[in-house]
């Protein structure tokens, strides 16, 4: 068993904040790169998402695995008796949260996206909580939570409208399943570090997962057309994301609460709107400057309630 309470740099309030951020910053380069990709790529169907999205995360495996390894001069892999954990965490994290988010970008807008998806915080503590009991519940918590969430919902406000459309429903519907599978995976990479390295479980789980995809994306007929290198660069680039972001929030979740940095979840859809906005314009309109500040105002407001802690008298 991994000792999972020991000293880490990544305990520190300061690097659990930058490297939080970072990974949220990349996540929320993603909505837009995935968008993207589907048009350099020529994605088309519910075949060639899913091939599309095997594609990302099998190379994400690989290049963690290599890197990491690498990185620590010695070959990364799972031990024998942790394979059922990786295949869990792979199920949760890669397969099911991917399947929907992927399905749900297609036939939803990037911002609608990114507004339910703000609400995965909550989610990861309501479970860490109530189903796994690996931390209390606490009303500083859940106000942090909400807080964070309103904010979210600021920022996208001249961009969500009432629809009709039960495409667009359903686009929704499954990108809060995505938010839903992915806060699952937070508190299961939590609960499996004690006997697992997160960055291994990470990379291997990717592998897994994204093999999966692949083969259900090809034997439905998915099809991905690999003639533009800026459309490949795009799919190497979400591969990178995924391998850097996700090993970085294992370690993080390792040595943390789930409830402390789960909350920074709530500054991925900030990253992802305004990405969104550079890179496809034409997809949502403008942040007005007030919704920003606002929104920025209370997301951090929400990630400092749940993360300061008074000092005490010895």
């Amino acid at each position: 068993m991994i000792e999972n309470e020991k000293k880490s740099v990544f305990s520190k309030t300061i690097v659990l904040v930058l490297v939080a951020l970072f990974c949220c910053a990349l996540w929320g380069s993603a909505t837009p790169a995935i968008k993207t990709g589907y048009k350099l790529l020529e994605v088309e169907g519910v075949a060639s998402i899913m091939l599309f999205a095997g594609m990302r995360f099998t190379l994400a495996g690989i290049f963690t695995v290599i890197i990491f390894s690498i990185a620590r001069r010695k070959l990364l892999y799972p031990k024998l008796e942790n394979i059922p954990r990786v295949l869990t965490v792979s199920a949760f994290q890669t397969v099911i949260q991917y399947i929907f988010f992927y399905l749900g970008l297609a036939y939803t807008t990037g911002v609608k996206g990114t507004v339910t998806s703000g609400s995965g915080a909550f989610f990861a503590v309501i479970i860490a909580s109530l189903i796994f009991r690996q931390e209390k519940l606490t009303v500083k918590k859940v106000l942090a939570c909400v807080i964070g969430f309103v904010g979210i919902v600021v920022i996208n406000f001249n961009g969500l409208t009432l629809t009709d459309d039960p495409m667009d429903i359903l686009g929704v519907v499954f990108v809060l399943l995505s938010t839903i599978s992915s806060s699952f995976s937070s508190v299961l990479i939590k609960r499996y570090s004690k006997y697992e390295d997160p960055v291994t479980m990470s990379g291997y789980q990717f592998i897994i997962g994204g093999i999966f995809m692949v083969i259900v994306g090809l034997v439905f007929g998915g099809k991905v057309t690999l003639d533009s290198f800026s459309g490949v660069m795009v799919l190497v680039y979400l591969a990178l994301l995924s391998a850097l972001a996700y090993s970085l929030w294992g370690l993080l979740l390792k040595y943390n609460p789930v409830s402390r940095v789960t909350v920074f979840n709530f500054m991925t859809p900030v990253f992802g709107v305004l990405l969104t906005m550079l890179f496809l314009p034409g997809e949502n309109s403008a942040v007005a400057p007030w919704n920003l500040g606002i929104t920025l105002v209370l997301v951090c407001t929400g990630i400092f309630l749940l993360n300061y802690k008074p000092k005490t008298k010895e």
